[in-house]
This record gives C-alpha cells, structure tokens and sequence, in this order.
C-alpha cells in the first residue's frame, strides 16, 4: 500500500510508476477515517486493514500533481536524525564505525516539505545534500525488540537530511539541529510505501544526483544498524509514537567529504531517488535579502 499526502489530504496511491493516481481515503471509506493526514497513522492498523480490503473500483483515481504532495507524515511528535550509519559515511568524515547505537540528533517540523521544492540557500551557507530512506512509526513502541521492529513501522519514504555545514560545525560544539532545519531542509515522499511492497526492505538502492551528475550512490543493505536495529534502539530511550519520523543515515558521498569540498549553489538541481519508492527534485536558489 501507498499512501500520499496531497495538498494535506491522505489518499491512496494506485497505478503503475509514472502512471499513478491519488483515491481520496476519507471518501473512499465513507468517512470512516476523515482527511487528515496525521490522524492516518494514530489509527494505522485499521487503516491498513481497510486498505488491504477496499474495492476501489467505484472511485476513480485522479492524476497527481507533484506541486501539492507534502510529507507523508507531516506533524509527528518526534523527528530523529541519524549520522554516521554506514561504514563508507563515518570514513569520509573522519569517525570510526559506531559500533553501539549512531549519534541520534534531530530535524524539526518546520523544515519538512514534500518532494517538489526550491530551497533557499541561507546567506553565505554551504548546503550539503544527504539521501536518506526515511521510516514513519504506525504504533506506539517501547522497548521492543528488532524483531518486532517491522510491525511498529508504517512504512518507508525517501528524505534528503540537507545540511548547512558551516552553521554545523561553528562554535565550541557542532549545531546539528538547527543547521539542519533551514526552511525545505527536510523533503520527503513522494509517498509512504508499507513494507510488505518491497522484496527486501532492507536492501534498497538510494541515491542523487546535482544536475545530472551522480553524487551519491548507496544501498540499505550496507547499514551497520538497519531499520529494524534503529527502531528498536530508538525504543529503549525513548517511546515511540504513531507518526513519529526517522531520518535513517547517508551512504558515502556528500559534499563535505570531498577533495575539494562541494556545496549546492543558487541555481543547481537536486535530483534523489530511493528504488520502490520514488524521487525527489530540489531547485536551489539564493535567499532573498
């Protein structure tokens, strides 16, 4: 199952890559769950029920227009960030491999947007990029263990975790939080995807490119903590609540670990991509004055 957020509306996503069409899931349940997207995952076992049984053939899908797709799960109570969660990452910017549980940080609200957006650079930033598959928890967890990691998660989205490195990394200690919640820091979608679509959730191919040029390239399978590892970490600290969002880590290839560095600059385009999923597209401008 697919579930979108189209113009703050949840629907289903039906119909093939490129083709796909949005089912209003207020209507098409008679209102048994109403509009809002946030109130999908507070009764996610329902609604996964009721989608794996719903003859939609007496609604007609409409096209989807990217411009109106938000996060998939656009007020969580909890936003965590990852770094560090792959082997080639944590080399490139000059950590050992973690070996109990990645440094956890986070990314605020205000910084989500959907998959379609032009970014602001903030004055004399230098922007980084980071594909992330993004996991948004469907019930309440407490410390589970990674067996059940699964059953508490919704389902998986593309994210890039952008990044302002010099705000980052000035002052006595590094400012993760804030340099990572400049207004569009935080595109996600295009869609929720469940589990149960994939063949293997744990080995998805993710990667983007800057105008064309390939940039980053990874697969989820090169994780040293996967979802399932992360989830249940996650719930030994701290609850975890329907809707919640997890920024799960970049593979190898940002722009801070290059010789010489790399940064988005007004202008530049962001394409990312997470297979079985879908893409996200950022235009780069200067902030305005």
């Amino acid at each position: 199952m697919r579930i979108a957020n189209l113009d703050n509306r949840a629907v289903l996503v039906v119909g093939g890559p490129g083709d796909e069409l949005a089912v209003d899931i207020a209507t098409a349940s008679d209102g048994r769950f109403g509009p809002d997207p946030s109130a999908i995952y507070s009764s996610w076992n329902e609604v996964r029920a009721w989608g794996a049984e719903v003859d939609l053939s007496g609604h007609a899908g409409t096209a989807i227009d990217r411009s109106l797709l938000r996060a998939p799960s656009p007020a969580p109570r909890q936003v965590f960030a990852v770094g560090l969660n792959y082997d080639d990452h944590a080399a490139e910017s000059g950590f050992e491999t973690p070996t109990h549980l990645p440094p956890v940080f986070t990314k605020y609200v205000s910084a989500f947007t959907g998959p379609d957006t032009e970014v602001a650079i903030p004055p004399d930033g230098d922007v980084d990029w980071e594909i992330e598959l993004v996991t948004v928890i469907g019930r309440e967890a407490y410390r589970i263990d990674a067996a059940e990691a699964w059953s508490c998660t919704a389902g998986l989205t593309a994210g890039q975790d952008l990044s302002e490195r010099i705000s980052q990394m000035r002052g006595p200690a590094p400012q993760f939080g804030l340099a990572k919640s400049y207004p569009g820091f935080a595109p996600q979608g295009p869609w929720l995807v469940t589990p149960d679509e994939f063949a293997d959730p744990d080995d998805l191919e993710l990667g983007c490119a800057i105008d064309g040029e390939e940039v980053q390239k990874g697969r989820t399978r090169d994780m040293i903590f996967p979802v399932p590892e992360l989830v249940a970490a996650l719930s030994w600290n701290v609850t975890l609540y329907p809707g919640d969002v997890i920024f799960t880590g970049t593979p190898a290839g940002v722009g801070m670990g290059r010789d010489p560095r790399r940064f988005l600059r007004p202008g530049e385009r962001l394409d990312s991509w997470i297979e079985g999923i879908g893409e996200l597209h950022q235009f780069f401008v200067a902030a305005t004055p």
